[in-house]
């Protein structure tokens, strides 16, 4: 009987992040034949959990749901950080990377409303819930009428408060309503040609420090070839965009085969500018293309449009 655990795996303790934590962890026990419990779950408390009180892009933005988990990495405390991909910076840290991703989920963005059909079927000036801003960058586009109220909190809080009347209407991640087995809440699926997600939504991702071999060949059983190749085009696209919270970002990734096609757009907050373009190659030069589509952006965009996002 072992003493201490195969691996020690750390994760935010929200409902979806447990979920994702002990899919992994059963995976893991699978693949190895070992017993659940020799994958152990460290729950972590973030920045992000903490912060309740404002958006996310006013609190530094990207890797506030990551950082601590990451401090545990780097510590030697935990052996992998289990995270949702899009909560992810757009740079790790020296000394860790990304050495699996699950098969994604659903990248959708799902309407979800207690009284109307749909985005269009919503009344003139009707209260739209998202703390996201790019949900509410796509959404402002499509309904300029709308107003955007601040949606904090996980799936079961944000359904509380359309219950409440806190708006009409809101946009929660498709694969987080199927992991937590509340598809049943989904209203519409909104379109991701027309309305891109967020750079690697719907994909759980595995962290670890670089130099750790015995983890890596741990979890490589666990990696999805063609989610990785997604992720790397979307991740590259982000760090050349240098995306944070504060920019309105959205990316869909078509893989065909051995080639990869990737749709991107960057939004003014209110909607009114917009910037999209595709790139289409060989999945192997993925990251690659998602550094072209991201600088064929910025250059499109221009100077003064990448100003508003400064500070």
């Amino acid at each position: 009987m072992q003493s201490t655990p195969l691996l020690r795996l750390g994760t935010r303790g929200s409902m979806l992040a447990m979920a994702q934590a002990r899919l992994v962890q059963r995976l893991l026990a699978e693949a190895h034949g070992v017993a659940l419990e020799d994958i152990a779950i460290r729950v972590i408390t973030t920045s992000g959990d903490r912060l309740t009180d404002r958006p996310l892009s006013e609190a530094g933005g990207k890797g506030l749901f990551s950082k601590e988990i990451e401090a545990a990495l780097e510590a030697g405390e935990i052996d992998l950080g289990v995270h949702s991909s899009k909560d992810l910076a757009s740079f790790l840290p020296d000394g860790l990377m990304l050495a699996a991703f699950l098969e994604r989920e659903d990248v959708r963005d799902a309407f979800v409303s207690l009284k109307h059909a749909s985005l269009e079927a919503l009344p003139q000036g009707a209260k739209l819930g998202s703390s996201s801003i790019r949900r509410g960058a796509q959404m402002l586009r499509a309904r300029p009428d709308l107003e955007i109220v601040q949606f904090r909190g996980n799936v079961d809080t944000r359904l509380q408060k359309l219950e409440a009347g806190v708006a009409d209407a809101t946009l929660l991640a498709v694969a987080g309503l199927n992991r937590l087995g509340k598809q049943d809440k989904i209203t519409a699926y909104l379109d991701p040609q027309a309305f891109p997600p967020a750079p690697a939504q719907g994909a759980i991702g595995i962290e670890i420090r670089s130099d750790d071999t015995r983890t890596a060949e741990l979890v490589a059983v666990l990696n999805h070839a063609p989610t990785a190749t997604s992720i790397a085009a979307e991740r590259a696209l982000l760090a050349t965009l240098d995306g944070s919270c504060r920019t309105p970002i959205g990316a869909f990734t078509e893989l065909n085969g051995v080639s990869c096609r990737l749709t991107a757009e960057i939004l003014s907050p209110d909607g009114r500018e917009f910037y999209r373009d595709s790139v289409e190659g060989e999945a192997a030069e993925a990251a690659r293309l998602g550094t072209e589509l991201g600088q064929r952006l910025l250059e499109a965009a221009g100077p003064e449009f990448q100003k508003q996002f400064e500070g």
